[in-house]
């Protein structure tokens, strides 16, 4: 059964250009392109993104709803709850996703930077996601 936790839209599951990318279902909202694109994404329990790199610009994630992860790469990983604010510099590796037992909502708000692009990179893989 699908549950929204966030006060935004859950949208639609994600494109097959972003899907290969997850691990699990995820939806996708976008809410507006005025000063740079803002989408609630929401993740399924156990869902998460790839490994990835923003390049140029960047990503804020502010949580909206349920219980998740960000984790830096060689860095610990952090739990995410609504409310919290994820600032995250252009050219950082890393991974964001819902914990396994909740469903998790934030939104994406991605830093305008004239080149900007996204490098999608390799799985969470079962084992690093299951030490969480």
């Amino acid at each position: 059964m699908k549950e929204n936790p966030s006060v935004f839209p859950m949208g639609k599951e994600l494109p097959e250009t972003f899907s290969k990318y997850f691990i699990g279902q995820a939806y996708l909202q976008p809410l507006t392109e005025k000063g740079g694109p803002i989408s609630n994404v929401t993740f399924e329990p156990g869902c998460r993104n790839n490994w990835h790199i923003h390049h140029k610009g960047g990503q804020i994630l502010l949580v909206t709803g349920g219980r998740g992860w960000y984790q830096a790469w060689g860095q610990p990983a952090q739990e995410l709850h609504p409310g919290d604010v994820v600032n995250i510099p252009p050219e950082v590796k890393h991974w964001h996703g819902a914990a396994a037992d909740s469903w998790f909502s934030h939104l994406a708000v991605e830093v305008t930077a004239e080149g900007a692009s996204n490098e999608w990179l390799e799985p969470v893989t079962d084992e690093q996601y299951e030490k969480l």
